[in-house]
């Protein structure tokens, strides 16, 4: 007689219809059906489950752009041609007018993270009188309107320029809009723009970096960055890939590759609102201190208590979890570095869930950046 292990063991086999004729009966056949469908259920579940988890963290396939012609560009503004320029074919943008730039987006892209590739040149065609730096870049999370994206851009003119200052304006980045390349220069100095060696008129290897609110720059394969922004500016956390250009010039473009990544968790409208526990880390050493801050939509006020100063009134703004910050305060004496005196200090950066990050400066006393965490 066979035993119940014997009989399981038969299952799928093509003599268990013979077995039950047989009327060895020791198992119903209603028993061994059930055991076939759960047997099925179980290796469908685990299918279903590793496909799920493939697709959750598969990022979206490679898209790449030879640009040996304008094909799918979507350029309203810009006068976009196929040309054959230092012997390779590529996609020549320009525009008419002064002083303005213009987009032309790459489609079918819809990109958070990832690496963006591609080639640029630049051609000015202003008078050999006229210093003209040249302006060109890859802009990226554009709206489909291009009226906001972050964007990288190169101005090769500047790369060899005889005074120092300017030579640091190479490379740059900005947010449209609201943060080009003046308020930025302006409220923290060298940190959004740096030099880089480039040249005019010579094919540049551009690579783009980007992971949540941070990207890098990276140029003609070094391993290193030309520039760094940890906490991007725009509050669109995707968006189209767009090749951008300025008046007076001749931008080339070529071998565009868009890598995505699989994209962090990550989303806006964080309360800025509570008691805060941050650290600050500066070029003139670091200190810490606690917040509490209270939000009337986008208004923000607060106190600061910490080495600058106990008690000290914070004003600013919240726009979708990004804060501007401000208080005055007196610089302390214990610090090595700079004159005991009153300050004013301005913080920047993004809330996310109970954590935040960003830069800080005290006017004339140190640059840096902050970390906070909410208490609970």
């Amino acid at each position: 007689m066979s035993t119940r292990p014997e009989a399981v063991r038969l299952l799928g086999s093509a003599s268990v219809g013979a077995w039950f004729t047989a009327g060895l009966g020791v198992i119903s056949a209603r028993s061994i059906r059930m055991i076939m469908l759960q047997r099925w259920l179980d290796c469908s579940s685990v299918t279903i489950l590793a496909a799920s988890c493939l697709f959750a963290e598969t990022p979206p396939r490679v898209k790449t752009f030879p640009l040996r012609d304008t094909t799918g560009l979507i350029a309203p503004n810009v006068k976009a041609e196929a040309a054959d320029y230092l012997g390779r074919k590529s996609v020549r943008i320009t525009m008419e007018g002064e002083d303005h730039e213009g987009l032309a987006l790459l489609p079918g892209t819809d990109f958070q993270d990832g690496v963006i590739e591609a080639d640029i040149a630049l051609k000015t065609t202003t008078p050999p009188d006229v210093r003209y730096p040249g302006f060109v870049g890859i802009a990226f999370r554009v709206r489909p309107d291009a009226s906001h994206y972050e964007l990288f851009y190169l101005r090769p003119g500047n790369s060899e320029a005889a005074d120092q200052a300017m030579r640091n304006h190479a490379v740059q980045y900005v947010s449209v809009p609201g943060f080009g390349w003046y308020r930025l220069r302006r409220e923290w100095p060298s940190v959004y723009e740096s030099h880089a060696e480039l040249a005019m008129e010579t094919w540049t290897k551009v690579r783009i970096e980007v992971a949540g609110r941070a990207a890098k720059l990276y140029l003609n394969g070094s391993a290193k960055p030309s520039l760094v922004v940890d906490g991007l500016k725009g509050e669109d956390l995707h968006g189209s890939v767009g090749l951008w250009s300025f008046t007076d010039e001749e931008a080339y473009f070529s071998n565009v590759r868009i890598t995505p990544a699989v994209s962090r968790n990550l989303k806006n409208e964080s309360d800025v609102a509570g008691s805060w526990e941050m650290r600050y880390s500066s070029d003139a050493g670091g200190m810490g201190a606690l917040m509490e801050l209270h939000r009337d939509r986008d208004k923000v006020t607060g106190i600061w208590s910490g080495p600058l100063g106990e008690g000290r009134a914070i004003t600013g703004t919240w726009r979708n979890g990004y804060v501007e910050l401000s208080f005055a305060g007196e610089w302390p004496k214990e610090s090595r570095q700079g004159a005991p005196g009153p300050v004013n200090a301005f913080l920047t950066g993004w809330i996310d869930g109970d954590t935040g990050k960003g830069r800080m400066r005290v006017e004339g006393r140190s640059d840096g950046v902050w970390v906070a965490k909410r208490k609970e």
